[in-house]
This record gives structure tokens, C-alpha cells and sequence, in this order.
């Protein structure tokens, strides 16, 4: 009988033992880890930095706006959060790591209200009608 278990079967062994993160959000991260490698032009390893900063990019392109408040409703709300979903992905055998990866690797990596919410702020008098208003 063959012992090796599906990509499926390891995602609801981390599930069963750990609920903090949607399955959606194991996905999302090895999805956005395809992303990152290929827009680094790379056959394999990236660094947490490096990961986070893909996420962010992907995230984006996938979801716009909503993409904090998708990634939030998975349990993903720092960069911290995605070292986790990888280091429970290297504990089950879906991702690999080198000697020098660690969890802190994660930590701060990212500024999600940087990545996720700076760009898409209202900017009021940029020509809108408080500006002209104010010119009156």
C-alpha cells in the first residue's frame, strides 16, 4: 500500500491539529509561493521577505481591495501569520526548508496596512470639490 498522503490529506492533518488559518489560506500562500518564484525567475527557494512581498502583489491582482479584508476572513492578518501557514507546511512535508529558515524570518516582513491599504486611501482635494471649495 502506497503511504504517501495527498496534498488534501496533509492539509487536513494541519487542519485537525491547527484552525487558526482557512484551507483557503494554505492554498493561497503556496499559490502565491508559484507567484513569487516565477516573477523572481527562480527554481526554488525565496526568503520569508520575499514571500510576503509575492503575497502582497498576488494578493492584490487577485482581490484589488478586498484583498486584506479575503486574506483577514482566512485568519491571515500579518506576515507573522503567513510564516506560520509555511512552517505548518514544512512540518507536514508540503514545503521544504533550508538550515536558515526560520518563523523570524516572517516577523515584520510585511506592513499590511503598507501593502493592503496606503494605496487605495481617499484623497480628498486632489482636484475633488473640497479643494474648489476651499479656493472660493
Amino acid at each position: 500500500m502506497d503511504e504517501r498522503k495527498s496534498a488534501d490529506e496533509l492539509l487536513d492533518a494541519i487542519l485537525a491539529d491547527d484552525r487558526r488559518y482557512a484551507r483557503d489560506a494554505y492554498v493561497f500562500v503556496s499559490e502565491s509561493l508559484g507567484y513569487t518564484v516565477h516573477k523572481m525567475e527562480r527554481s526554488g527557494h525565496v526568503s520569508g521577505r520575499e514571500l510576503c512581498q509575492g503575497l502582497s502583489e498576488f494578493a492584490l491582482r487577485q482581490f484589488g481591495r478586498l484583498a486584506r479584508t479575503v486574506l483577514e476572513s482566512w485568519g491571515i492578518r500579518s506576515s507573522e501569520d503567513i510564516g506560520e501557514i509555511v512552517f505548518s507546511m514544512v512540518e507536514v512535508g508540503l514545503l521544504r526548508k533550508t538550515e536558515d529558515d526560520s518563523r523570524d524570518d516572517f516577523a515584520a516582513a510585511l506592513d499590511f496596512d503598507e501593502a493592503f491599504d496606503r494605496g487605495f486611501q481617499l484623497r480628498l482635494g486632489a482636484g475633488g470639490a473640497d479643494e474648489h471649495d476651499a479656493e472660493d
